[in-house]
């Protein structure tokens, strides 16, 4: 699409975080190929298509740097229980599904991301070759991972933690035919990670493996780390290590890996994880659903450690992951400060744009509106109650933004919603295909495993 975006504001997030008042945007094609004032774009691009952006924002699409789409189907029912949720509903859902139906979970998750003024999503879970296509045919930017594990994660709520050799080595074959089939697909749209879900379900057999993988295609990695007291209690266990540590006894960790949580990390696991140029993704909003967040993030982000935010599971609303985001790191010290407003709305905004991108080695093509950069763009309606008045953009933004301020996003130059109608989805159908998925999931989920029930409070189908 050739388009010219005119009289709009331009936060760039370029290295100067430059926003522009009264400015222009030229995409041609899928590209940035110019941004100024407007009379003057409007001069050099005659022919291009006018979106009139008075009254917009326009900032780089927001990138959800850590998120499992399939995991809506548990949207409002884990939260407000407080026993282990990862291996008792995260795990027994997935496999209860069929690839249809994730596919359509997937998409109600990709919906609500675009309507999140999200661009990018970074998703990383198991079967990812059943929903790819559906995930794909949104038209938002991806990276889809199969989450490699040997130790046969539907057996872990019943305290078993043997191999599975047969249960790693499918893994891998998906992992394989995921990043064969879809890397670099739908004009390169479409991009594939190397991951090992977890230190308590992988073995080092499994972690070389996933190592090689990455080395094999030359592609970033990521894993979740340190996300449980049963993860931390079973490495400990099985390796007398804590899972830091055994990822680096293993020679897993580097520059190129993104872990995910780091909640139970111990102070000389961030000096340790600090010093290999380990990446976090943090979580906050999902993880402080349940009580107050214990994660060190004030040591993290002063041993100098690159934060990237995600949503991880049940929302795909980045908003909530920067307001949420925004308390927890300035609260997170571990010390009393009166007053903290450290990190600003400026490096809350970087950890889901410019800092998100490089997280997969992507800087270079998104996370800023800049000259040669891909066109991932989120439009900012200003005139949002919301959002006025208007002092301070991006802390306006960070701090009272949500899914409803969000006017038009648009990914490789084309519109995935335009003045707030999404035109890649047929919204009313697929709410109501996923509600009918949801139910039949559920029922099947808890006949399938007798011991698993409902959370407490009964499951009350409205919709």
């Amino acid at each position: 699409m050739d388009i010219l975006i005119t009289n709009a504001v331009v936060a760039t997030c370029d290295d100067h975080r430059t926003i522009h008042a009264e400015a222009a945007i030229a995409v041609t094609g899928n590209r940035i190929v110019a941004v100024g004032p407007s009379a003057d774009l409007e001069r050099d691009y005659p022919r291009h298509e006018r979106f009139d952006g008075r009254g917009l924002a326009v900032f780089p699409g927001f990138i959800n740097a850590h998120t499992h789409t399939v995991l809506l189907a548990l949207r409002g029912t884990i939260e407000d229980w407080p026993g282990e949720a990862i291996y008792r509903y995260m795990t027994p859902i997935s496999y209860a599904m069929t690839g249809e139906e994730r596919s359509v979970i997937a998409q109600l998750g990709c919906l609500e991301a675009i309507r999140s003024g999200t661009t990018t999503l970074v998703d990383p879970f198991r079967h990812v070759t059943t929903y790819a296509p559906a995930m794909a045919e949104t038209g938002m930017r991806l990276w889809l991972t199969e989450s490699c594990a040997d130790i046969d994660t539907r057996r872990i709520r019943h305290g078993d933690y043997q191999v599975d050799e047969a249960f790693g080595a499918a893994f891998l074959d998906r992992a394989t035919a995921l990043i064969e089939g879809f890397h670099g697909s739908h004009g390169d749209r479409v991009r594939c990670q190397a991951a090992a879900h977890a230190p308590d379900n992988c073995s080092p057999r499994m972690l070389r493996a996933v190592r090689d993988m990455a080395e094999r295609y030359g592609l970033t990695r990521t894993v979740h780390l340190s996300q449980s007291p049963g993860e931390v209690a079973a490495v400990k266990a099985a390796h007398g290590l804590t899972s830091a540590e055994y990822l680096d006894r293993e020679d897993f960790l580097g520059p190129d890996l993104v872990a995910a949580h780091w909640t139970f990390c111990t102070e000389d696991d961030i000096r340790l994880l600090a010093a290999r140029g380990v990446q976090m993704a943090h979580t906050p909003a999902s993880i402080s659903r349940r009580n107050f967040h214990r994660v060190r993030i004030g040591q993290i982000r002063e041993a100098g450690v690159k934060v990237v935010f995600g949503t991880d599971n049940m929302s795909e609303d980045m908003f909530q992951a920067m307001a949420f985001g925004s308390i927890v790191h300035r609260t997170g010290r571990g010390r009393d400060v009166e007053g903290g407003v450290d990190p600003s709305p400026e490096q809350i905004l970087d950890s889901v744009t410019r800092l998100a991108a490089g997280s997969v080695a992507a800087d270079a093509e998104i996370g800023s509106i800049e000259v040669g950069k891909k066109a991932d763009l989120t439009f900012i309606d200003l005139n949002a109650p919301a959002l006025r008045p208007l002092i301070r953009l991006v802390s306006n933004v960070v701090h009272y933004g949500h899914p409803g301020t969000v006017h038009s996003v648009m990914t490789d130059g084309e519109f995935l919603m335009r003045d707030r109608k999404v035109l890649t989805i047929d919204e009313p159908a697929l709410i109501r295909e996923a509600e009918a998925v949801t139910r039949r999931v559920w029922e099947r989920m808890i006949a399938d495993n007798p011991d698993i029930a409902p959370p407490p409070g009964e499951l009350r189908w409205l919709g």
